[in-house]
């Protein structure tokens, strides 16, 4: 699994000129599942992303995570983050999950977040998201889970 983190101080995912999630402060996870992704792959984003130290503490340093701070979590699915652009200049997306095995591990992340974290927010799998942001620093970090 592949998140793309920006730390925000707010974000909001709209569909349909809808609100369906939105946080203040906190991380902005874009999240794309890769064919081999299972539950190992779930966990282990799921602790870097609550545990990545991004934050600042009293000296103005990075040291301190998501969990320390109890900032929102905002996850979206974008399987365009999986894309092959090796070559060529046109994206290729076999390096993504199918839609059904994606949108499946998207929502056990969704799940164990919720249940990790008390201020999680998502997109709407496979729709069509505008996602407006105030990104913070900008502080912008890869994270893959291998």
């Amino acid at each position: 699994m592949i998140a793309l983190i920006q730390r925000v101080s707010e974000a909001r995912v709209e569909v349909d000129d809808a609100v369906v999630g939105s946080i203040e402060a906190g991380l902005l996870a874009l999240v794309a599942v890769q064919p081999d992704d299972g539950e190992a792959q779930v966990q282990r984003l799921l602790e870097r992303l609550l545990g990545y130290r991004v934050f600042a503490d009293g000296e103005g340093r990075m040291n301190r995570s998501l969990a320390d701070t109890g900032g929102g979590l905002l996850l979206v699915s974008q399987f365009t983050l999986a894309a092959d652009t090796r070559s060529g200049t046109r994206p290729g997306f076999s390096t993504a999950a199918a839609p059904i095995e994606a949108e499946r591990w998207f929502a056990r992340l969704v799940e164990l977040s919720t249940l990790r974290h008390p201020r999680v927010e998502t997109g709407r799998f496979g729709a069509h998201m505008r996602i407006h942001l105030i990104n913070d620093g900008p502080v912008t970090f890869w994270l893959e889970a291998r």
